[in-house]
């Protein structure tokens, strides 16, 4: 009998009240860094995010996201027995953010660990997890994706402190003899790492190196968009399929300039392109989970549709995942 991996739950985790435009403007201006509303949307697409507390964490949002999507599953966190968390920001050098969210869902004794690829994260976990289940290494695993990049912002540095937010996405898979995950294609090309990149480390007790988030915003768009496009179709040709039978393109939500130029370049016309970029910002590893567990609630995508989920990011790391609801 064959065996396949299927979402059967979605979370997601946003700290606090959204902030506007406005808001981040007016406290960057306290700063003496200037920007405008009008700047940050004509550019990004971006009119408001959320951002933690003081002492929030990635394990705390990865928690409430999981806890979200194990009651959509109808299941109990003991049933897990795999945790992958997608995250460039975690609480600790070591143990995992897998590990303290295994804790905190009381969940011991399944497989649980860390994947970093920046914003492709969550495609890479996921291509993960369902390889895992595929193969009878896990039954049921919790796939998050868990970012607090406020942590790693250079708030002088208007190109990109408006770009970024925090917050967590979470799906749960489970073992079936139906497929789910149809086909995942990953792929990385370490040569252009330092287009976008965060080099600081603790060595000795201090920090060495830049602690903050920098990028080379053309250089990336460049990137992005061509292998946004090459990957997607060649996830669907994987699995057999053509672009026109995909029901919603759900890629890495960067900036609304890529994720348009992405649809266009496959053909896929506006309609069927989730776009929550307005409204958290760029999550990294989150963002994906994010759409997809906002595209399920409103219930845009529905049950039997085809999904193309699309990571891009530092690495330079780009995947995707084509499922079936």
């Amino acid at each position: 009998m064959n065996r396949f991996s299927r979402i059967v739950g979605t979370g997601s985790s946003l700290p606090g009240e959204p902030v506007s435009n406005a808001e981040l403007v007016s406290r960057l201006a306290e700063r003496g860094v200037q920007s405008s509303d009008e700047w940050i949307v004509s550019r990004t697409g971006i009119r408001q995010r959320h951002f933690v507390g003081p002492g929030v964490t990635s394990s705390q949002l990865g928690t409430q996201a999981a806890r979200q999507a194990l009651a959509v599953a109808g299941m109990a966190a003991s049933e897990i027995d795999l945790i992958i968390v997608a995250t460039s920001t975690p609480d600790y050098v070591f143990p995992s953010t897998a590990c303290l969210i295994q804790k905190e869902l009381d969940a011991p004794g399944g497989a649980a660990f860390d994947v970093q690829a920046v914003c492709s994260g969550f495609v890479y976990a996921l291509a993960t997890a369902d390889a895992m289940i595929r193969t009878g290494i896990a039954n049921r695993a919790l796939v998050i994706g868990a970012e607090v990049f406020s942590h790693i912002l250079d708030w002088n540095d208007r190109s990109t402190c408006v770009l970024f937010g925090d917050g967590a996405g979470a799906v749960v898979l489970a073992a079936d003899t139906r497929p789910g995950v149809l086909a995942a294609r990953l792929h990385a090309d370490g040569r252009q790492g330092d287009v976008l990149c965060t080099t600081g480390k603790i060595s000795g007790g201090e920090i060495v190196g830049h602690p903050y988030l920098t990028m080379n915003g053309q250089a990336v768009f460049k990137l992005a968009v061509v292998v946004l496009d090459a990957v997607g179709r060649e996830t669907v040709a994987a699995a057999g399929m053509t672009l026109d039978q995909v029901d919603w393109l759900i890629p890495h939500q960067a900036n609304v300039r890529i994720l348009d130029a992405t649809a266009k370049r496959m053909g896929i016309p506006s309609e069927r392109v989730v776009v929550t970029v307005g409204q958290h910002a760029n999550t990294s590893a989150a963002s994906v989970p994010l759409a997809l567990d906002q595209a399920t609630r409103d219930g845009r995508i529905k049950p039997g549709q085809y999904v193309l989920l699309e990571g891009v990011g530092g690495g330079f790391t780009w995947g995707a995942a084509l499922v079936q609801i």
